[in-house]
């Protein structure tokens, strides 16, 4: 299966459990891939057949920074449904949310969560 793939999404908001997290935004990065058949859009040279980047960027924008969550596992959900309902070719998503600054003690890159959702 083909894919497009957009990696590194960059965002502020304001996601978590902790009460600081509910007012103070803080980064979240968003990676998703695009699970579809291409051929038709390589041979043909046309968007129509494919998936529009820009569209897919705003769509996750959209949720990141005007929805809040507890959770990233959540976050991720509505990412990858609203994904797989916005664009009906697409066969299957999976989406990787990273939250760099989590509330943790400790020294580490990030935390995230993957998960990959077919369509029905």
């Amino acid at each position: 299966m083909d894919s497009i793939i957009a990696r590194g999404l960059s965002f502020q908001a304001c996601h978590g459990v902790e009460p600081q997290e509910k007012v103070r935004a803080q980064t979240f990065i968003v990676d998703v891939e695009i699970f579809l058949d291409l051929q038709a859009a390589g041979c043909s040279d046309d968007l129509q057949l494919s998936v529009d980047y820009d569209r897919v960027y705003h769509v996750v924008r959209k949720i990141v920074e005007e929805k809040t969550y507890n959770l990233i596992e959540a976050l991720a959900e509505d990412i990858a449904g609203q994904l797989l309902s916005t664009f009906p070719p697409v066969k299957a998503v999976e989406v990787t949310v990273y939250k760099p600054q989590a509330p943790v003690k400790g020294d580490f890159k990030y935390f995230a969560v993957k998960i990959k959702r077919f369509s029905k």
